[in-house]
């Protein structure tokens, strides 16, 4: 089956009627303590990249007359041509109508604030609205982001002096270290982790993390509801399925890469059309779900199952759980 089958009647007649798709509102919400009003949906930075720079500059335009204000990037997107891409996408007064965020992977304040320098330059922008910590995987590095001198320190700087407006930090390999982030530092404002239908049976952010995210008011950015396409490709759901789950947990936002102007339109058909999963459609989905294959043999970014000694697989139940 392919990608564009997933969709349900009522996302693909919206999808097939371009100017109904443009001119239907999109969801919007408010990203947690942060302040920032941003779309339901986010396009994913890396995935933009994959088809090349005219694709990926076709695919920002597209998606502004779509209605979607939040676009994601990181310094390490293809090198740096993710953020290059936006530079060249965002001309003419775009870059003040939509929310912009980056993030920086090193854990020193001087290469941090040396990648933020950079992504800004790359973006041809002076500020950026969201800066996040990228893809924090394992304790050692949360000691050198901590640490003296560590980049911590680069997102504070960089928030006072006006070059970032809002700090974060995003991750998807081990929950325990994003929970160490979020009880280390009171002046995170977003928080980015997987959020899809296999978290739940292995390493779950969805029940660990999540709850304790959502009590301190910070904006939660859902991510890899396909993981990273493991799941469609496990033929475990449908690209519909994924992305309503998502959504039907308490997230503020949903990263969601498109390769492709066609792909785009897919995913914010579904946004458009989104109706939240009940509890029985939930349990019916996970009790499909776990009958596998799950753990990293769907999200093969999570830590692996023997270096998780004691884990136990949430049982299935109450979404807030």
């Amino acid at each position: 089956m392919e990608r564009r089958d997933f969709l349900s009647l009522s996302a693909a007649a919206l999808f097939l009627d371009k100017k109904a798709l443009a001119d239907t509102p999109m969801p919007t919400v408010t990203l947690g303590k942060s302040g920032l009003k941003v779309s339901k949906y986010c396009v994913g930075g890396f995935h933009m990249g994959v088809k090349g720079e005219a694709e990926g500059i076709r695919i920002i335009h597209r998606a502004m007359d779509l209605g979607v204000t939040f676009f994601d990037s990181a310094h390490k997107y293809h090198n740096g041509k993710s953020d290059e891409i936006y530079g060249k996408a965002l001309t003419g007064g775009r870059r003040q109508k939509i929310i912009l965020m980056s993030k920086a992977h090193l854990r020193d304040k001087a290469s941090a604030m040396q990648q933020l320098e950079e992504t800004l330059k790359r973006m041809n922008t002076d500020y950026l609205d969201l800066w996040q910590c990228h893809e924090v995987a394992k304790h050692e590095e949360v000691d050198k982001i901590f640490a003296p001198g560590g980049s911590l320190e680069a997102f504070v700087l960089a928030k006072k002096q006006g070059k970032v407006r809002h700090i974060g930090f995003t991750g998807h390999h081990d929950p325990s270290v994003h929970q160490r982030l979020l009880d280390g530092f009171d002046g995170w404002e977003t928080v980015q982790h997987p959020v899809n239908l296999v978290d739940p049976h292995y390493l779950s952010f969805i029940h660990s993390v999540m709850p304790n995210i959502r009590k301190k008011g910070l904006g939660l950015i859902g991510m890899k509801s396909n993981a990273i396409g493991g799941i469609t490709q496990h033929k475990v759901a449908t690209i519909e399925e994924c992305l309503r789950f998502s959504w039907t947990h308490p997230i503020d936002t949903l990263v969601s890469g498109a390769e492709t102007v066609e792909q785009l339109e897919q995913n914010v058909a579904v946004c458009k059309t989104f109706k939240k999963m009940d509890p029985n459609e939930i349990s019916s989905l996970l009790e499909r779900t776990k009958k596998g294959p799950i753990g990293t043999k769907v999200e093969r970014y999570k830590k692996p199952e023997s270096t998780a000694s004691g884990y136990r697989p949430h049982e299935d139940g109450d979404l807030d759980a």
